[in-house]
């Protein structure tokens, strides 16, 4: 009988699933099988995009003229911490009685982008793939999840953005990064004692970093001023 595959984000969202499911069998080996199901998990992202140096050697020193660097097609490669689980998802994603997959990552950009990774790293065909989109995780909204779950075909535009994104955070990290640390790594490297030093930017991090700095900028220069308050005093007189 074929049986039908159900991926999470987390080994403990995967719980919820199972208990859902009235699923009561210790999980083993990275998934839980039962005679209907097989609920595997991630943990967090298995995939990822490559350095420079896994194009070309050369990019692996830091130069002015290797810049900008935009590759015409992306590499990825599975996370080297998390190879055994990534290796146990691929296992399944291709196994012969599986025939229905049901991602249930979290549902957003995300969550939608950890699960297209892993699938198009594994190049998975012929199987059903379906989306389960879910508000939370009660046991309710679960069983609703997967008895409404729409073809994945219908969330690719919610894919190409994920994509989208992670390749500006990318490029704007591997190139501002490398440009500022040769500008000005040397000369802070010498103001702070060290040997070498190198300025990580990307697109959030950068922003949150100069919010920090300019509060702190702004407690440090604040100048004590005077201040008044008006005090009303009730008198009440003894009768």
């Amino acid at each position: 009988m074929a049986k039908k595959l159900l991926i999470t984000e987390k080994p403990s969202v995967a719980m919820e699933f199972a208990k859902a499911l009235k699923i009561n069998i210790a999980r083993k080996n990275g998934f839980i099988e039962s005679e209907e199901w097989v609920i595997t998990w991630c943990v967090g992202h298995l995939v990822t995009m490559s350095y420079p140096e896994k194009y070309d050697e050369n990019l692996k020193f830091w130069r002015l003229d290797t810049l900008p660097f935009i590759p015409k097609e992306y590499k990825y490669e599975v996370i080297p911490s998390v190879q055994s689980q990534f290796d146990v998802v691929k296992m399944l994603l291709t196994r012969e009685d599986i025939d229905t997959i049901y991602v249930s990552t979290d549902s957003g950009r995300e969550g939608e982008y950890i699960y297209r990774l892993v699938d198009n790293m594994v190049n998975v065909q012929g199987k059903t793939k379906k989306r389960v989109w879910i508000d939370s995780q009660t046991e309710e909204e679960i069983k609703k999840g997967i008895e409404n779950a729409k073809d994945l075909s219908e969330y690719d535009s919610l894919s190409d953005s994920a994509y989208l994104r992670a390749k500006e955070d990318y490029l704007i990290g591997i190139n501002f990064s490398r440009l500022l640390s040769i500008i000005f790594g040397r000369r802070l490297a010498k103001d702070l004692n060290q040997e070498k030093f190198s300025i990580s930017v990307g697109r959030v991090m950068t922003c949150v970093l100069g919010m920090v700095v300019s509060r702190e900028r702004e407690i440090k220069n604040f100048n004590k001023t005077k201040y008044y308050k008006i005090i009303r005093k009730i008198w009440r007189r003894n009768i």
